[in-house]
């Protein structure tokens, strides 16, 4: 079955869910969402969003993301948005994979649906109730700005410290997991105290 909204980053393979194909003021530019970086949680509920009819029949999958909650009953799009997990890369660099015998840069793909519909890319950006694009929901690839506000574009310190506290979070997940199977690989030996090694003396 081919999905919408599915992809990979050409140049390390790793998959992406693409939630603006194109950047409203930005036509080069798509925001996504790189899938192995979220608990499985939060992973499987947004595959289960886009594998639904919800998914694939939503123009951008933000706006199906604005629908959703998450398993701890935060909105999705404004979680992803506020804890960096949603980022700017350049539409040439995403390869889209709806099934597993088609693939083509997402940069081409938007270039032949504005052809089919006599229109420049720019104009494929999401439009607002205004007909006016909408502002997207975050448009830097700093890792430090991620989360910008769609007032003022400044991150403020709470955003800030609410992003190095997932950050940590999510290395120390990283680094407990790894430690563990560093353990099951080969189990780490107890040095003897000195206390007990003068005993034995």
């Amino acid at each position: 079955m081919a999905l919408k909204h599915i992809g990979r980053d050409v140049k390390t393979g790793r998959k992406v869910a693409v939630a603006y194909r194109v950047v409203p003021g930005e036509p080069e530019n798509c925001l996504v969402v790189r899938t192995e970086q979220l608990d499985a949680a939060d992973h499987d509920t947004l595959m289960t969003l886009i594998e639904s009819n919800a998914g694939q029949n939503a123009y951008e999958l933000a706006e199906a993301m604005h629908r959703t909650q998450l398993t701890d009953g935060s909105n999705m799009l404004s979680s992803f948005v506020r804890y960096g997990k949603i980022i700017k890369v350049a539409s040439e660099t995403i390869e889209m994979i709806p099934d597993t015998k088609t693939k083509i840069l997402l940069s081409e793909l938007n270039q032949v649906i504005a052809d089919q519909k006599g229109v420049t890319v720019a104009d494929l950006a999401l439009k607002g109730p205004d007909g006016t694009t909408t502002q997207p929901v975050a448009t830097t690839t700093d890792p430090v700005s991620d989360y910008t506000s769609t007032n003022d574009g400044i991150i403020t310190d709470e955003q800030l410290a609410a992003q190095y506290r997932s950050q940590a979070d999510a290395l120390f997940k990283e680094a407990k997991s790894l430690r563990e199977q560093a353990e099951e690989l080969v189990p780490t030996k107890k040095k003897r105290s000195k206390a007990s090694a003068q005993e034995v003396e």
